[in-house]
This record gives structure tokens, sequence and C-alpha cells, in this order.
């Protein structure tokens, strides 16, 4: 690897590690290509990116940044997952471990938060963003369906009596 590719590399990995909401350290412990290809794959369905990434070039490039504290994790055939939504890696990540043992999660950060691997773990059976915005919504349509339907509960039961003493009328 020469100069330019690795001003590339770092270039790169800056720019994940500063756009990110999180970030998982997993250690390849011999995966195959048709494995590492299922990560990646599983990785970006989430809307999550997948970096293999050497060590120097890696500590280079979270230097800096709010997850300068996972630089120590960077030993060994590491790969760093990351996604602008805090869940997305980490569930991902989670999810392909439990099918495949060849996959260690090392640990990872929030923001400037340092989570270990149980960290990850419990950060990955949270809902996604996506699904707390969806709750939210939920929780702030209901009480606008109820004043709706109690505004207009009388006119209806109104409406009613008018129809039953209209019919009481006409027998």
């Amino acid at each position: 690897m020469d100069r330019s590719q690795k001003a590339d590399s770092i270039a790169f990995l800056s720019e994940v590690f500063a756009e990110a909401g999180a970030v998982v350290i997993i250690r390849n412990l011999g995966m195959t290509v048709a494995q590492s290809t299922a990560l990646r794959i599983k990785v970006r369905e989430a809307g999550a990116s997948y970096k293999v990434a050497k060590n120097s070039l890696a500590k280079i490039a979270v230097a800096g940044t709010d997850y300068e504290g996972v630089s120590e994790m960077f030993t060994g055939p590491t790969g760093i997952a990351a996604s602008a939504d805090p869940v997305a890696a980490a569930k991902a990540v989670v999810e392909f471990a439990k099918t495949n043992d060849k996959l260690e999660i090392v640990g990872g950060a929030m923001g400037s938060q340092i989570l270990n691997a149980d960290g990850i773990k419990a950060l990955a059976t949270m809902p996604s963003l996506d699904e707390l915005r969806a709750k939210l919504i939920g929780l702030v349509q209901a009480p606008a369906t109820k004043i709706a339907q109690l505004t207009t509960a009388p006119a209806a039961k109104l409406a009613r009596v008018f129809a039953a003493y209209a019919e009481k009328d006409a027998a």
C-alpha cells in the first residue's frame, strides 16, 4: 500500500468516524469470503457501513474524533461497522454474530461513550431510530384521535335520540 492509498484510507475512515452515530469494532477470527460477504450485505441492508481496516491507519483516523477511546481496540484482524443510526450497526453485527462463531465483537462507542462487547449487545436490543419515531408519532396521534372521538360522540348521541323520537312518533 503506497502513501496515496494510505492517505485515501485515512480520509475515508475519518469521514466514517465523523458521520457515525455509533461504531462497532469487530474481530475476524478466520471467516471465509462468503461469510464476510454475507456480513457486508447484512450490515449494508441495516443502513450501516462495514470496513476492514489496517489498525495503524484506523488509529490515525480516529485521533481527534469523539471515538478516540476505541483506538486501543484496534488489535488483530479488525473490522469497523458504523452507522448514523446508533442502533443499526450494532443490531446487524450482533445478529450476524449469533449465527457465526468466527466473528468476535470487541466493543465500540456511541459518541464519546465507550462500550464493551456487552454494551454493544445491549445497544442492539434497543429499538432503532425509525421504530422510536413511529412510536412517538403514535403517542402524539392517539390523544388527537381521542379528542376527535369525544367531540363527535355527543352529536352522534343526539342524532340517535332524535331518530328514536322520530320512530316513536311515526309508530
